[in-house]
């Protein structure tokens, strides 16, 4: 079968705001689900249990996950999603992971897990079991489905003011000035079965400050106004998912020692078929996942079907939305015009560079994450899904290796 790769667009996209309680608005298109909240580590935040809310955005794992009930209703016609999300610094300065995930009220799920009322298997002993809990399917218990992934910057909008008194004379001559916030837009359309009815959404970053960051998520839903377009019967099934949500979930780096993942059962009306899969080395060593060409394989029934070295080489583009980036000097020969000489010279220069500049496993500070489009066609019926990754390292020490790995099937029902 001959396998391509297709990845969702991701733009900058400007949308009017809106109070934290109008949901639904801007004329019942979109749902404000998080108002710029504050999302940030402190372990006293819920000594006391978690204080559920029907309606408003409440908080788990020491404030770094914030969970919010929303009721969408079931569109008649065919719909476009889109989700639109922005971050901004609140004091911490530095790049973390974030992810916006969706999943059901009706069966167990993290909350559950938190809340203790779902303990998952092997959670005692996960360590000396190597196990991961939480990351398929187990018993009632469903993982999150990802939105979107997205990474934060080094400080943008807390520390973007030109005249910084703490990170001064950062800037470099090609940038007119840091961004105020970064923004990202997905077109999540295949997961609005995922979204209709009551959910929770949630967004996680894995910060570790009591300053954190402060989040606002939009989902739009474009329903078409053509009454001969009726709504297609959409079809999603969660694969894996490694991103670290709660205890006693850890960064994962079991992929290199064994293959991670689940049998699934694709309806046989199912067709265009398709796998999503998300995917971020990290570990900031300069040796690290986060540093280091790692392949990934994707296995069907325990032979490979899609293989591929997730890799970002544009992360200097993404220079002006981090003005805390750690700066140093590289030498290196340039070549410019001597105007008195009227001809090219060469010399050797200092020149600045960023940390933030330097290619990542499928990320760049400031970016999102798009999915990677797996066509699946043909495939129907109960099937092993599993990824391995041959020379991903240990997480050792304070080498904090681990790879976070998110994964699900869509498609349409005839």
């Amino acid at each position: 079968m001959k396998k391509q790769i297709i990845y969702l667009l991701s733009l900058t996209f400007l949308v009017v705001s809106c109070g934290p309680k109008e949901i639904p608005a801007i004329g019942d298109k979109v749902y404000h689900v998080f108002d710029q909240q504050h999302l940030y580590f402190d372990p006293d935040l819920t000594k006391d249990g978690i204080k559920e809310s029907d309606s408003e955005p409440f908080y788990i794992e020491s404030g770094r996950i914030m969970l919010r009930k929303i009721s969408i209703p079931k569109f008649e016609r065919d719909t476009k999603v889109t989700i639109i999300v922005e971050e901004t610094s609140a004091g911490d300065r530095w790049d973390k992971s974030g992810s916006v995930f969706v999943m059901p009220t009706n069966s167990a799920n993290l909350l559950s897990v938190a809340k203790g009322e779902y303990v998952l298997k092997n959670t005692e002993d996960a360590e000396a079991t190597d196990s991961y809990p939480g990351m398929i399917p187990e018993g009632e218990f469903t993982p999150a489905t990802e939105l979107m992934r997205f990474m934060t910057p080094f400080g943008v909008g807390f520390y973007s003011e030109r005249d910084t008194a703490k990170y001064p004379n950062r800037m470099p001559v090609y940038i007119d000035g840091w961004a105020k916030k970064a923004m990202w837009k997905q077109d999540i359309t295949q997961l609005l079965p995922l979204l209709e009815g009551e959910v929770y959404v949630g967004v996680h970053i894995d910060t570790w400050t009591k300053e954190g960051y402060n989040v606002d998520v939009k989902i739009r839903f474009d329903e078409s106004e053509n009454a001969y377009a009726p709504a297609k019967k959409r079809w999603v099934a969660p694969v894996l998912n490694s991103v670290r949500y709660i205890p006693p979930q850890r960064g994962c780096d079991k992929f290199q020692r064994a293959d991670v993942g689940t049998e699934v059962t694709i309806p046989t009306n199912a067709k265009n078929v398709n796998l999503a899969y998300i995917t971020t080395g990290h570990g900031g060593h300069s040796g690290g996942d986060e540093f280091v060409e790692t392949e990934n394989i994707i296995k069907l029934d325990d032979t490979p079907f899609y293989q591929f070295v997730p890799w970002r080489t544009d992360c200097a583009s993404f220079r002006r939305f981090n003005p805390t980036s750690g700066v140093w000097l590289e030498k290196r020969e340039v070549a410019y015009i001597d105007f008195k000489k009227g001809r090219y010279e060469k010399k050797e220069v200092e020149e600045p560079i960023a940390s933030s500049d330097y290619s990542r496993s499928n990320w760049c500070p400031g970016s999102d994450v798009p999915p990677v489009i797996v066509p699946m066609d043909k495939v129907t019926g109960k099937h092993k899904i599993t990824v391995s990754m041959p020379t991903a390292q240990k997480l050792e020490g304070d080498h904090q290796n681990f790879w976070f790995v998110s994964a699900y099937l869509f498609g349409e029902l005839n």
